[in-house]
């Protein structure tokens, strides 16, 4: 097991330097910062609530992670496909499993760093009021948590194609399915013609539902093994897509 992660992280740290060998790491890191800004104290009207808490910061983050973070994860098997390198990783000494976790890792790690750098958000909010630190804390948590969620699915799609756009334009329908899933309108629809034992199924799937209770400073273990769990799940999917695509 020490082994998987040793070799797990020589890959993440080849996959991180990746990242800012080129222009792409910083354009990304800028634009999800001023996004966050701009829709935390314009559009959510930060100011005019006059309440010191983050609420509409992390209100759009399951937006802004539709789009971002699989615009990470589309390269991240597409690319390998596309230029033919798959195959001399995969005859390197690892397992499957060790170069699709560090890939996972790297990725992961770099949509934290882009978490950790709005920071600013944070101090400003206790500058001006008192707020409750531990649910923002908690909230950053669950943000990373459903960012890794988002990412996992986003790795999955991207063995299934070598076209980078195809995996970002999928992996996004996916995630915008799971987020939606618990919406009461998208409930009342399933309820007309499906049976309640299945809108209840889908709803209990929604990463909206699930990140908004931890935004209300519920961090509870269900919540923690909901995200956990579509974690590994989509990680495992990327194993068997990986193993069948080497097998062929």
């Amino acid at each position: 097991m020490l082994e998987t992660f040793d070799n797990a992280w020589i890959i993440a740290k080849r996959e991180l330097r990746g990242y800012f060998a080129t222009p792409l790491a910083l354009v990304f890191l800028t634009v999800f910062v001023a996004l966050t800004g701009a829709l935390t104290f314009y559009i959510g009207g930060f100011f005019d609530r006059g309440q010191a808490d983050l609420f509409p910061f992390f209100a759009y983050h399951p937006w802004l992670y539709l789009l971002l973070v699989p615009a990470v994860a589309m390269r991240l098997w597409a690319e390998e496909r596309k230029t033919g390198t798959i195959e001399l990783l995969m005859t390197l000494p690892i397992t499957p499993f060790e170069a699709i976790l560090g890939k996972f890792m790297a990725a992961w790690a770099f949509i934290g760093l882009a978490l950790i750098l709005t920071f600013p958000i944070w101090i400003t909010v206790n500058v001006l009021g008192s707020p409750d630190n531990g649910v923002i804390l908690s909230s950053y948590l669950g943000s990373f948590l459903m960012a890794g969620a988002f990412l996992a699915i986003g790795s999955f799609v991207s063995t299934l194609t070598k076209n980078q756009v195809i995996a970002f334009i999928i992996a996004s329908l996916i995630c915008f399915l799971f987020t939606m899933s618990g919406l009461e309108l998208v409930q009342n629809a399933l309820r007309a013609w499906t049976p309640p034992i299945f809108a209840s199924a889908l709803s209990s799937m929604s990463f909206l539902s699930h990140f908004q209770q931890i935004t209300r400073g519920v961090l509870d273990l269900p919540t923690l093994i909901f995200f956990v769990s579509m974690i590994v799940f989509w990680l495992f999917a990327t194993v068997i897509a990986i193993d069948q695509k080497k097998a062929q």
